[in-house]
């Protein structure tokens, strides 16, 4: 049992995880977040946005499930935002809250990538 304990310990002090899930609605990626979006973590993100693969790219990252995200995350979206515009494609966030909106709105990544409350508007904007 107290090796049980220690194990949950050593899992809680370890830095966040970023879990995302691909899928595709009429057409868009849309990438579901769950996690912090930092510099241990930004690549996972990353290459989840290089591998949407087809022409003219219609990308929705879903964010509520995102507690946390740095400059290394700011820096990804709008790397992707540039890269998806070129290939005559978009990326739309849904449903950033908290501090992460915050971030988002304070460096004006709203206004550069559209940002929508919920993943129906941006699936539907």
């Amino acid at each position: 049992m107290a090796e049980e304990e220690v194990t949950d310990t050593e899992q809680a002090a370890q830095p966040e995880q970023l879990s995302i899930v691909a899928t595709t609605t009429d057409g868009i990626h849309v990438l579901t977040v769950a996690g912090e979006i930092d510099h241990h973590t930004g690549d996972t993100l990353g290459q989840a946005l290089d591998h949407t693969g087809t022409p003219r790219p219609h990308v929705v990252v879903h964010m509520r499930q995102v507690a946390f995200m740095d400059s290394t995350g700011i820096n990804i979206l709008i790397a992707a935002h540039r890269a998806l515009t070129e290939a005559d494609g978009w990326l739309r966030l849904a449903s950033p809250t908290g501090v992460v909106l915050r971030t988002l709105r304070l460096v004006g990544v709203d206004t550069v990538i559209d940002c929508h409350e919920t993943l129906d508007q941006a699936l539907t904007n």
